[in-house]
């Protein structure tokens, strides 16, 4: 290692956040002996991140626009309790490369790539440019934006296609084109919910892959060259491009192409310059041929998944590089996999109708336990769960020495896990995990949309 490592500890750390991701990160803090300060919204005063702290300070009203999302509230915050830096979490501005900037220009560190890295890799076209660069492969699509001759660029791609907002991510402008017919109608619905999400309607398109599977590499760069890629996470169980369950490794990739996927994944962050942790998306076809969609520069929901198969904490390791710290481990140790994991998102949100929300008071809560159970969630009896915010309560990690043991092991923790006065979406992860196609490994992109079709086909027979 030929650069100088300069190593600033630090002493207090703000997390802009709310919730499990908040209590998550309070947790490493205390470990690693550093203060934490916690900031709220009026609708948290009581959430559990805002106890666990050693300090809180509220930054407005219950709307994310005013509190979450309001960067001069969070930086006076960050400034006034003298934090040395600021955890973003993941959600809310923790991919605002103006929010990055504005923590560095009041004297604080950014738990996370910078700002330039993150208005770089946050473009998506940006994103596969740097790919192609890199040498790693990306589907068929535009050569960044499209503009007026979109009819042109989409027949040169070939139908069907992908329409994905330029900007942003979580499924928000993305539209699914099966024939040139659609074009015009999908190409508006697309700019349209783009511009209403991101304050941007730029598009791109890229080529289709059918029946695809999710798969994606979680990252960690440091300030000095160093890139590690651990074992791949399996995200294909999703409903409308929003997550359910992951699972790592993948049933699905052998040894052979798992060593690609780190590799691709290494060379795009090198590529970019990456400081932090991070997770490289692709989509994988049937033929296990992979494409890079795009690279997420934060710590993941589902990272759990893969502290559990590692054996590393991500949120400490996030912490030690933004401090300056080398990297502490090497890539023949990031590929070790100590076990099998499988992580679901547990919502408060009605599976039965459609998965409408449910905010409301927890009037009885008995998570899971035992042997390999990790749950994370900042839930207790009494919590009134807001209604202004994502509805996710708990995430319920589960690991087993092999996929057997784990599926039998989520069944029994599904089972037992009790949550009383609002609807939850436990009823329905217990249908998958008896799902005949998820216990083969059998899994892609569309099959949650199957099986909710499949049951309400067998539920209309009935009537």
């Amino acid at each position: 290692m030929s650069a100088k490592v300069t190593i600033t500890p630090f002493k207090k750390v703000l997390i802009a956040n709310r919730g499990e991701i908040a209590l998550r990160v309070i947790r490493t803090l205390k470990e690693m002996g550093i203060k934490s300060v916690a900031v709220y919204s009026e609708a948290d005063r009581n959430s559990l991140h805002v106890r666990m702290a050693d300090e809180a300070v509220c930054i407005g009203a219950a709307p994310s626009p005013v509190s979450y999302l309001n960067i001069d509230a969070i930086v006076t915050a960050g400034k006034i309790t003298g934090a040395d830096a600021v955890h973003p979490g993941y959600g809310f501005l923790s991919e605002n490369a103006d929010f990055a900037a504005a923590v560095t220009k009041a004297g604080m560190t950014f738990i996370g790539p910078t700002a330039e890295a993150i208005e770089m890799l946050g473009v998506k076209s940006t994103a596969r440019e740097i790919a192609v660069k890199a040498g790693v492969p990306i589907t068929p699509g535009s050569d960044g934006v499209v503009g007026k001759n979109f009819r042109e660029v989409a027949r040169k791609i070939g139908f069907p296609i992908m329409i994905k907002a330029s900007l942003g991510g979580g499924g928000k402008g993305m539209r699914a084109c099966l024939k040139e017919e659609d074009l015009e109608l999908m190409m508006k619905t697309a700019q349209g919910e783009a511009k209403a999400n991101f304050g941007d309607d730029r598009v791109y398109f890229e080529k289709l892959v059918l029946n695809p599977r999710h798969i994606e590499v979680q990252v960690a760069g440091d300030n000095y060259g160093n890139v590690v890629a651990f074992a791949e996470r399996d995200c294909s169980m999703q409903r409308r491009h929003q997550k359910l369950v992951e699972e790592s490794p993948s049933p699905f990739v052998d040894p052979v192409t798992r060593q690609k996927l780190q590799e691709a994944a290494c060379k795009l962050v090198k590529a970019a310059k990456y400081r932090g942790v991070g997770t490289v998306e692709f989509l994988m076809a049937q033929n296990k041929e992979f494409y890079f969609m795009e690279v997420n520069t934060r710590l993941q929901v589902e990272h759990p998944v893969t502290e559990s198969v590692c054996g590393q904490d991500l949120v400490k390791m996030q912490i030690q590089i933004a401090q300056g710290e080398p990297l502490h481990l090497t890539q023949e140790e990031a590929s070790v996999i100590k076990c099998h994991a499988i992580e679901h998102r547990i919502n408060a949100e009605d599976s039965e109708k459609n998965f409408t929300p449910c905010p409301g008071t927890i009037e009885e809560w008995i998570p899971a336990g035992g042997l390999g159970v990790r749950v994370d969630s900042h839930m207790y009896t009494g919590y009134t769960i807001p209604s202004y915010y994502d509805s996710l309560i708990a995430k319920l990690i589960i690991t087993a020495p092999d996929r057997e043991h784990l599926l039998a092991r989520c069944r029994r923790c599904l089972g037992e896990f009790i949550v009383g006065g609002v609807k939850t979406t436990i009823p329905f992860h217990q249908k998958i995990v008896n799902n005949e196609d998820f216990i083969r490994g059998n899994m892609d992109t569309g099959l949650i949309e199957r099986m909710m079709a499949k049951e309400k086909e067998e539920s209309e027979s009935k009537k």
